[in-house]
């Protein structure tokens, strides 16, 4: 498959790389500050339409209301509050949710059942209603198309950046975004993650195509091992550029969720550096995912790697956290880029200084051989820098 479109296109280029039949409208409403924070994508006709949600039982009400909606695969809007989770707020928070649904339903002349809703911010604090209720009123003439740019940096929170993908498939156009910096590990899809196309796709289909796409892509990132209670994917197929291959489309889908997925990781909260843990040699790919999980998630691995420290030491520790695996560690070899560090042995004190010019980088790969199978599996994390603990201190400040 070719590579994903250039980004950083002119904005005029880039809006010719949109999916026929969708507009949006990006805003502030004051949920927090001055920055966009209350958006809306709306498909001129109903569309097909699959998500993934959290699997933290704690989840945002948005997460409950958006489970009901697609139930029957059908969505033809979605709608974004950031800097707001609406997250442990009780039955009060709920019914902003549905409320929310109803009013965007009403402005668009849709089914309330057909807005998808998600909110992304501080936990435990009531939505500013009044202020997102007049955000609502008159926001179909203020639709736009070619405005998903907007939409992608209306989500956002502690990002430092958008991240927008767009792709040609056939005759149509996938256009995916996501938001997240912090707690993520995603246990199911990513912070939040939307994906829109024109392609016809049925929701079966798509359905099984996102499933893969976030199987790959962001089920195998991690900034800070924490699984947020607001994490959803969610992808729209309008269907008015006809039909596409499902296996190129489910192939674009997934290669854009990677890529996306790296972005996350590459900006994460505090990140300098990013991590790629890639584990072969496992009985099953269930276990090369703990393992490379545990790498990639070990504080003190992450903390090497911000100071660029060469204690390779610290990933042989994090692979022995799997318990319950028969490893020989005299039968392991860890590498850091292209050089073997350790291979049932210590190699020296060559490699120690290859590795302390390598980590110098902004992109760290790090790769184990268990030697017990031929299953393999790759994750993408970051560094750990005191920029991390600043942010997570003053959140809500």
């Amino acid at each position: 498959m070719p590579p994903l479109p250039d980004q950083s296109a002119p904005l005029d280029v880039a809006r010719l790389m949109e999916p026929k039949g969708f507009s949006s409208v990006a805003k502030n409403v004051g949920i927090k500050d001055a920055t966009l924070d209350f958006t809306v994508v709306f498909s001129e006709v109903p569309s097909a339409a699959a998500a993934v949600f959290t699997r933290n039982t704690f989840c945002g009400h948005p997460v409950t209301v958006g489970r009901e909606h697609i139930r029957d695969g059908q969505l033809q809007a979605v709608v974004v509050n950031s800097k707001n989770a609406n997250v442990a707020t009780g039955p009060a928070g709920l019914e902003a949710t549905r409320e929310i649904c109803r009013l965007v339903a009403g402005a668009l002349a849709i089914r309330s059942a057909d807005v998808f809703p998600c909110s992304t911010g501080v936990i435990g604090r009531p939505l500013p209603l009044d202020r997102i209720r007049a955000g609502i009123e008159g926001i179909r003439g203020e639709l736009r198309p070619g405005e998903l740019g907007r939409f992608a940096t209306a989500i956002l929170t502690t990002d430092t950046r958008p991240k927008l993908r767009r792709v040609p498939i056939g005759d149509a156009v996938l256009v995916g975004c996501c938001k997240g910096s912090g707690m993520i590990e995603p246990d199911m899809a990513t912070m939040l993650a939307f994906f829109f196309t024109d392609a016809r796709i049925e929701a079966r289909a798509l359905d099984h195509a996102l499933r893969t796409a976030v199987d790959r892509s962001f089920n195998m990132v991690s900034v800070d091992s924490d699984t947020s209670t607001s994490d959803t994917a969610v992808i729209l197929a309008n269907g008015l550029a006809g039909d596409v291959p499902v296996d190129a489309f489910t192939a674009a889908l997934t290669a854009m969720a990677e890529e996306l997925a790296q972005e996350v990781a590459r900006d994460g909260e505090g990140a300098t550096k990013l991590l790629e843990v890639s584990v072969s040699g496992a009985p099953d790919v269930s276990v090369a995912r703990r393992v490379a999980k545990q790498v990639v998630n070990s504080p003190l691995v992450k903390s090497a790697i911000w100071g660029g420290d060469p204690n390779w030491g610290r990933v042989a520790m994090a692979i022995g956290k799997a318990f319950d695996l028969p490893l020989n560690p005299d039968r392991v070899v860890i590498r850091f880029g292209g050089v073997a560090v350790y291979a049932g042995r210590d190699l020296g004190p060559e490699p120690l200084e290859a590795l302390r010019t390598y980590l110098q980088g902004d992109t760290v790969a790090i790769g184990v051989d268990l030697a017990l199978g031929q299953a393999h599996a790759r994750v993408w994390g970051c560094d750990l820098s005191p920029e991390y603990v600043r942010l997570n201190g003053e959140y809500t400040t």
